[in-house]
């Protein structure tokens, strides 16, 4: 989790090459916004979260701990041919071809949307399922834009 945290919210705008900058505002709303449900996620797990012997083994814990696994590296990928869609001083729109962009047009929303469902089923919190839900409805609107 802390990993994607660091991920989504620092390594990944450094490596973004040229294109329409990002305004600061924008950047330290979303930094604050990691940071806020990071924290909520972490508290929840470490305060009011209790687990019964065994979780670590338990059918849900494993299939969440492997949908978010297999989210991540979908959204981590599909964001590195997001960024290598146009070379540099390149312009225009284009298609991103590979991955699962060849079954969806929205790969790394979907990649994302999976990543944050996992997670949830592998903590099983409210807190979780709600950060899960929020992220498919924003990153589902998204994506039907994107679509379109």
């Amino acid at each position: 989790f802390f990993f994607f945290l660091c991920y989504r919210a620092l390594i990944f705008p450094l490596m973004i090459r040229e294109g329409k900058p990002t305004p600061f505002l924008t950047f330290v709303l979303a930094l604050l916004f990691c940071v806020f449900n990071g924290y909520l996620q972490g508290r929840s797990l470490t305060t009011y979260a209790t687990y019964p012997p065994g979780w670590l083994s338990n059918s849900r814990f494993i299939t969440g701990f492997l949908g978010w696994l297999i989210g991540m590296a979908i959204n981590i990928h599909s964001d590195h041919i997001l960024r290598n869609l146009r070379k540099p001083g390149e312009t225009g729109y284009k298609i991103p071809r590979g991955g699962m962009f060849e079954y969806v047009s929205g790969a790394n929303f979907f990649g994302e949307i999976l990543e944050w469902f996992g997670f949830a089923l592998a903590c099983c919190t409210i807190e979780s399922f709600a950060f899960a839900l929020c992220t498919l409805f924003i990153l589902g609107s998204r994506a039907r834009q994107h679509h379109k």
